[in-house]
């Protein structure tokens, strides 16, 4: 049984944030950010950094999660570094994030997030623990 897009993106913490997965295969995840506004700050288009960090960490797992079936295993971030490089303005926002090392038990995996005019807004790096069942 493969990951579906469709079922991942019922999530009731991505219908309130506006997030949507757009790709996944092995080892890459690729989503996007168009905000809701009550989740907007200092200004209604602009998404507070919380929300982008949010972007990139549940891509990332997602990313994580793809080396096994559903129900196999999940995982947990470990540690996640964001680097918010400018003012988060033109949405729709490309959060795209890989695996760059998978082992056994923990994953380090990179991502980016880019705005409307492909600019770059933040970068990260993260480290999560795989728990196989």
């Amino acid at each position: 049984m493969a990951w579906s897009l469709e079922k991942l993106n019922r999530s009731s913490l991505y219908n309130a944030l506006g997030i949507k997965l757009t790709h996944l295969d092995l080892d890459r995840c690729i989503a996007s950010l168009t905000p809701e506004p009550a989740v907007c700050w200092p200004d209604h288009q602009q998404p507070h950094g919380g929300v982008l960090f949010t972007l990139m960490d549940t891509t990332m797992a997602t990313a994580v999660l793809s080396g096994f079936e559903p129900g196999e295993g999940n995982c947990a971030t470990i540690d996640l570094s964001i680097q918010y490089l400018a003012p988060a303005r033109e949405a729709p926002f490309v959060c795209d994030t890989r695996v760059e090392r998978r082992g056994n038990k923990i994953c380090f995996v990179r991502g980016e997030i880019l705005d409307a005019q492909n600019d770059a807004v933040a970068m990260a790096q993260g480290t999560f623990r795989v728990m196989r069942k």
